[in-house]
């Protein structure tokens, strides 16, 4: 298949790097001059473990191109993917301006049938503005007879594990209006689950579009659900861990999406929750679980820098004097992805009350010293944070922090204090080396 992938992002790149990989042959499209070149040179704008390896590949045997020239992209393919940002608006209504503007452009440029592909994650009725706007230009140019067809094919990818997630779907979804739009789809994903006999699902354009965020809000709100249920269990005495437990054998409820730790972030759940939100409000209905949801995330982090502050107020220590080691930056590990971070929240609230922080992350420090700047230090390793440090803050739960030396740990710390984001330190252990710890919902 002939391919254009309008949008060098990250649901792009790896959309079409994967695409590529398959065999189509994919014309990557972005207007970024420097995003462009650096492309051509190798290098990425995000990263996502597997992609580069992929990239390099596919580009190396010709079947991945990367341009600015969107009308060469759009006259070579028969698909055209739109894949550009859907930032949230100040209201928290996802903003088209990026999807409708590609919209026009391609209104501009077509001159026979294409297939018009929706994969930025957009609010239901969008693919009918991407009709419109589509059909306006061809009507201003005089070729409203010209026919094409949109589809919605939302993205399911998570960061860090992107690449797995797309080779091996779970399921694919198309939102199209007409079977022959449909077969064509579900040619292109037919590599992708032909192993794995999972389904691709054909719907109707708005239940594919409110598909995406129906599960982004689900599991935003499990994750809210379980960190409301840690900070009872601190109240009441329980463990959170056995209480998860206890919850994840049950099939009808599963395991996954149930640690409890700081609240959740990224690029995905906390826009889409907002997007939701709007959307139903423009409709004249207020959805009260997943605005519950938005409030209890937010709270979540105010609860895990309270613990914090807490500590030291308690013992009349002065808050100006105490320095925070804080491991971790990114909303999870495996990315470099600070959008949304708790850590970012957290550490902002430490900085408001006279806090000191000296932050480590394997991959998030370019991107969190462009967001707070010198408001900061920076160290060059998990250890070297530590130095002096009156505690530690583990937000995020990479591989390298879950068996440090904690002997060294506590040499290197003025205070021995834990306080533990993500419950993967053992609370027993840490007592009996002299460490005062305090985890997520943890008796």
């Amino acid at each position: 298949m002939k391919i254009c992938m309008i949008g060098a992002g990250y649901v792009g790149l790896v959309t079409g790097a994967c695409l590529a990989e398959m065999g189509n042959d994919v014309i990557c499209v972005d207007e970024d001059e420097e995003k462009i070149a650096a492309l051509k040179k190798g290098g990425l704008p995000i990263y996502e473990p597997g992609l580069k390896d992929i990239i390099e590949r596919n580009v190396r045997e010709g079947r991945l191109i990367f341009t600015q020239d969107m009308e060469d992209g759009i006259i070579k393919s028969l698909l055209c993917f739109i894949a550009v940002g859907t930032p949230s608006d100040a209201d928290g209504s996802a903003d088209l301006k990026y999807v409708l503007g590609v919209a026009s452009k391609i209104g501009d440029i077509l001159k026979e049938y294409k297939i018009i592909v929706n994969k930025s994650t957009v609010p239901v009725g969008t693919a009918e503005k991407v009709r419109d706007a589509i059909q306006r230009r061809l009507g201003q140019r005089g070729l409203a007879h010209i026919e094409f067809d949109v589809v919605s094919n939302p993205e399911f990818l998570k960061e860090g594990n992107a690449i797995q997630d797309f080779m091996r779907p779970e399921r694919i979804i198309v939102g199209a209006d007409n079977v022959r739009t449909a077969e064509i789809m579900k040619e292109i994903y037919s590599p992708f689950v032909r192993t794995t006999n999972n389904p691709t699902l054909i719907m109707d354009l708005k239940s594919a579009e409110l598909s995406k965020y129906a599960s982004n809000a689900f599991l935003a709100t499990k994750i809210s659900f379980i960190n409301e249920l840690a900070i009872l269990c601190e109240k009441v005495g329980a463990d959170i861990s056995q209480v998860r437990e206890g919850m994840g054998t049950d099939s009808r409820i599963g395991p996954r999406f149930l640690l409890a730790g700081p609240g959740y972030g990224g690029s995905c759940l906390p826009k889409d929750i907002k997007a939701l939100l709007q959307t139903s409000k423009n409709h004249g209905l207020t959805l009260e679980i997943c605005e519950a949801t938005h409030k209890a995330n937010k709270r979540q982090k105010t609860f895990f820098a309270g613990k914090i502050i807490a500590y030291f107020k308690d013992k009349d220590i002065d808050l100006s004097s105490i320095n925070i080691a804080v491991w971790g930056l990114t909303f999870k590990p495996k990315t470099d992805d600070i959008r949304e971070a708790p850590a970012i929240d957290i550490i902002q609230m430490l900085l408001d009350r006279g806090i000191h922080v000296t932050a480590f992350d394997p991959l998030g420090i370019d991107k969190a010293r462009d967001l707070l700047g010198d408001s900061i230090s920076y160290a060059k390793d998990n250890y070297t944070a530590l130095k002096d440090a009156d505690a530690l803050a583990v937000i995020t739960e990479w591989n390298m922090f879950k068996t440090p030396d904690l002997k060294m740990m506590k040499q290197l710390m003025r205070r021995p204090v834990i306080f533990d984001g993500r419950n993967i330190y053992n609370a027993t252990e840490m007592k009996s080396l002299g460490f005062t710890y305090f985890g997520i919902g943890r008796n």
